[in-house]
């Protein structure tokens, strides 16, 4: 059966359709994503910095100060000074301490190095005494043909 549209009465015409008054967010609510777009833009400028290349973000997760922990910090440092001096942010988190930053990194084994910039992320697992298999890693070195 069709429903049939009621008949318009000209004495009594149908309300005008006004618009709905806006609803605007607070401001406390706008600044979380304010806030995660600047961090966003700056972490992208760090990484496009002049100067002999691209800037490095790296990150190294640690169990506490056990002896491949400190072998691995002390890898790195080397590393970072020798081959992208001035160029990198290192961050080294122990798991014991900080074990929410390591379930977000999805960290299984420690020490583990990660590059999170210049993309694509990269993982390398050890105390990274095997230079050229951390340079392969971060993208320092190319990669054997196969």
């Amino acid at each position: 059966m069709a429903k049939k549209k009621p008949a318009t009465n000209p004495s009594n015409p149908p309300p005008e359709r006004t618009s709905r008054p806006s609803r605007k967010r607070p401001a406390s609510a706008a600044a979380p994503f304010h806030d995660a777009v600047a961090e966003f833009e700056r972490t992208l400028e760090r990484a496009a910095r002049p100067g002999g290349g691209e800037h490095y973000v790296l990150r190294l997760y640690v169990t506490g100060s056990t002896a491949r922990s400190t072998a691995a910090i002390a890898n790195i440092r080397t590393l970072c000074e020798r081959f992208l001096s001035g160029r990198y942010d290192l961050e080294i988190i122990d798991v014991y301490q900080q074990p929410v930053l390591a379930q977000g990194d999805q960290i299984i084994a420690a020490p583990t190095l990660i590059k999170k910039l210049p993309f694509p992320l990269r993982k390398v697992v050890g105390d990274l005494s095997n230079l050229d298999r951390v340079l392969m890693g971060l993208d320092l070195r190319p990669r054997p043909a196969s």
